[in-house]
Order: C-alpha cells, then sequence, then structure tokens
C-alpha cells in the first residue's frame, strides 16, 4: 500500500512539483497557506512558566498522569510507536506543542496543511501532527496503550479516522508532492494509509541516551527577566556555528543580558544525517570544552521534516513552548535536495523570509544568522567585511570535511572543535 502512495505522489509529481530551477516558489506554495493575522502578546511570569516568554495559546500542557495503572486498564488494545511517533508523543504530552491536547483530528489536521493555524482559535501552527497506521482493526472509540518497547508512554483515545489527501498535504507543507523530497518520501513511504484523531494522556517519558527535558523543566533554568534566543542543529557544531550563537547576543534585537538556549534535534532526521546519540556525545564534549554561562544546552526529541519556511515556524512555536523569546534563523533553515538531481527545494533566505512575515502572529522575533567567513588576518568576520577589507578566506567543503573525517587527516580548528573530532572518529 505504501509503495502505491509513493507511485502515486511520483505520479502527481507533474501536478504538484514546483519546477527545481525555482527554488524560491516552493515558499510561494507554503506562503498561499497562510492569509490571517494575529497578534501575540507577552504576559507576566507564573509559577508554572517560569521564563519570560508566554507559551504558545497562554498555557503550557501538560498531560502526565500520577495514575498510570487506572490510565492503562482503560486500554482495549496497544500498539507499538514508531520513532517519529514516539518523539511526536513525547512533545505532546509535555506540552512541546503546547496547546495541542492530542493527535489532530481531521478538521485540523486540513486547516493546519492549508491554513497553517488551528481551527477557532487561529493560533498559527507549523506542520500538522498525526498518529498513522495501516491497521484496519483500530477505530474511533478506542483507547489504546502506546508502547516503546515494553515501555508504556501513554494511552490515546481516538476520536476519528480518516484518509489523508498526500499529495495536499506534502504540496502544502514542504512545497512539493515529489518524493525527491525527503518529507514528501516518508510521508508516501513511511506514514500509513489513515491518520486518526485522539486525546493523549502521558504515562511515562522515554528512555533516551540523550536526556530531554520538558518545556516547564527547561523554563526553570532559564532567566525570568532576559531575552532567550534558540538555536536550533540537526548536526555538530562546528565553529562557524559557535561562533554565529554567541554573537547573535549581540544583534540589536536581542536584549542587554540575553542568553542562548542551544537546543539540537536529537530524533530521526534525513537518511544521510549523523544518528541521534552520537550528535549528543558531541555536545556534551563541546558544551565541556566551551563553558559560558549565557550559553545554554538543552536536547530536543523531534524528527526532523526538511520543510524549510514551514518547519522554520514548526520549530519557532516549539521553543517559544520551551521558554524562548528569538529564535536564530539560519541560510537555507530545515532545507533539503533532491535526490535525483541535488538542487535545493528552497531558496537560501526563504525561511528567514518566512519567520519574518510570521513574527507577530507568532509572537517569537526571528534573529537572522550572519554569514561567516573563516579568514586568515582576522579569524571569522562577515562575508561582506571580508570582502570589503579584501581579507584572505579559508574554506571547506562537507563532502571534504567527511573525507578528511574517514581518512584521519588533521582537520584545521578553525573548522572544527578537536573534541568533536574525535568523537565522530571514535563512532564513525
Amino acid at each position: 500500500m505504501k509503495l502505491a502512495v509513493a507511485l502515486s505522489l511520483f505520479a502527481t509529481a507533474s501536478a504538484f512539483t514546483v519546477p527545481m530551477q525555482q527554488p524560491s516558489a516552493a515558499t510561494r506554495s507554503i506562503t498561499a497557506a497562510t492569509s490571517k493575522t494575529a497578534t501575540t502578546t507577552r504576559s507576566s511570569k507564573t509559577a508554572l512558566q517560569m521564563a519570560k516568554q508566554t507559551p504558545h495559546g497562554g498555557k503550557l500542557v501538560n498531560l502526565m498522569t500520577d495514575d498510570v495503572d487506572a490510565a492503562v486498564a482503560k486500554c482495549s488494545a496497544e500498539v507499538q510507536l514508531t520513532p517519529r511517533q514516539l518523539c511526536d508523543v513525547e512533545l505532546i504530552m509535555n506540552g512541546g506543542f503546547s496547546p495541542l491536547t492530542g493527535f489532530m483530528d481531521e478538521a485540523t489536521y486540513k486547516n493546519v496543511v492549508e491554513n497553517m493555524e488551528l481551527p477557532d482559535s487561529g493560533l498559527v501552527f507549523g506542520l500538522p501532527v498525526v498518529f498513522d497506521t495501516d491497521s484496519e482493526d483500530l477505530q474511533p472509540g478506542q483507547t489504546v496503550l502506546l508502547k516503546d518497547g515494553d515501555r508504556p508512554i501513554a494511552t490515546v483515545e481516538f476520536t476519528d479516522k480518516f484518509s489523508p489527501d498526500k499529495p495536499l498535504e506534502c504540496l502544502k507543507c514542504y512545497g512539493t508532492a515529489s518524493i525527491e523530497h525527503p518529507g514528501a518520501l516518508m510521508v508516501a513511504t513511511e506514514r500509513g494509509q489513515y491518520y486518526m484523531g485522539g486525546k493523549v494522556t502521558g504515562l511515562n517519558v522515554p528512555v533516551r541516551d540523550f536526556p530531554c527535558k520538558s518545556p516547564e523543566e527547561v523554563r526553570a533554568t532559564l532567566p525570568d527577566d532576559k531575552d532567550v534566543v534558540a538555536f536550533q542543529c540537526r548536526n555538530p557544531v562546528h565553529r562557524a556555528h559557535y561562533e554565529l550563537f554567541t554573537r547573535a547576543l549581540d544583534d540589536p534585537l536581542v536584549g542587554e543580558g540575553g542568553v542562548v538556549l542551544v537546543h539540537p534535534t536529537c530524533g530521526p532526521t534525513q537518511a544521510d544525517d549523523i544518528p541521534g546519540d552520537v550528535r549528543y556525545k558531541t555536545y556534551v564534549v563541546l558544551k565541556e570544552e566551551t563553558h559560558n554561562d549565557r550559553t545554554r544546552w538543552e536536547y530536543l526529541p523531534y524528527s526532523m521534516h526538511m520543510a524549510g519556511p514551514r518547519e522554520a515556524i514548526q520549530h519557532m512555536m516549539i521553543r517559544k513552548n520551551f521558554g524562548c523569546t528569538h529564535f536564530i534563523i539560519g541560510r537555507d533553515m530545515a532545507g533539503s535536495k533532491s535526490s535525483v538531481t541535488g538542487e535545493d527545494f528552497y531558496g537560501a533566505y526563504d525561511a528567514q523570509d518566512f519567520a519574518k512575515e510570521n513574527a507577530e502572529r507568532l509572537g517569537v522575533t526571528p534573529v537572522p544568522s550572519l554569514n561567516l567567513v573563516y579568514t586568515e588576518e582576522d579569524g571569522y568576520v562577515t562575508a561582506d567585511e571580508a570582502e570589503e577589507r579584501g581579507l584572505s578566506t579559508k574554506k571547506l567543503s562537507g563532502t571534504k570535511f567527511r573525507k578528511m573525517l574517514r581518512s584521519g587527516e588533521d582537520i584545521p580548528e578553525w573548522f572544527a572543535f578537536k573534541s568533536v573530532v574525535q568523537v565522530l572518529r571514535e563512532n564513525s
């Protein structure tokens, strides 16, 4: 069945897919999904919120129950969660996806896909959060136990079951229905033929190789009177990344005394990305090597969609729930390339532009990332400054870096931290 869906998506590519030679056209399709505007204002802290930023929708959701046995007793069936579903369940039950209290029903799913907002409230929401299945046995009205191996994670009271329009979902969310896009490929070949909505009750936090604090726990560690700038990444942090997020605190958009929350995603991502547990190990050693009171490190159990502009909105919304007031938007954030031609699906600044358009209604301030280059004379400076002053720049491509990593060659410290390189080699 999934193969048939994949072939269907591929067959509809000519009707849905934006031409690859026009990378920013994908964003035009995405932008068309948003038409309403709203203003989100910040309120003073509460004991629960702790941090300066107000949760999305005004209240931080916490669906964890104290009576696990009673919740399990209501279940008539059990389901093993996929790695992606496990991430989604955790963020639903701990409030990372606030104001959601469960998997989206059909009406909510359609509104998020087509309008990028929740029905009734009109709150912006970047991507749909769905429970997918191929099971004919699962039906609305059932309460089902969701497990990760032997560990009970949550229960879900299913309210509806529907067949999604996957080509439309991909076109609206990813800007293309071509299975050359990793997100569209995931929807076509990994997700089941049915989606089901339902209310979630949290039982236990998943056991992971990396600790993932809840929004409430992270907020308790953040200053309640300072700006908090989130930095999202899905790869090991190298020198340019470090310079980028530490210098973001000097941006005029950020208030005095602000802090950076480095908040990498450690869940499933593209097939050729470094595994989450290895990424986590690189973050641990880098945190120790670069200890700085204005830099905080936490980890997010989120599965990447590589959805470019729409995913930038999703990340901003999630970090808002974790207490962040600002969000660094890098060049080609959450971007992806065609698996066939290697062409980019999005323009380099599409995500930044889309974030700026939606910043007010989301209530998070985007901070454009600096385009930094390394120079022999002055280390890292902006590309514009290097050109203006005629400085000598050095470059090392990702392909060359990976080749040097495999062969054991010395990797220049201006490009990568020694501690990070060591972890990558030990786990290659």
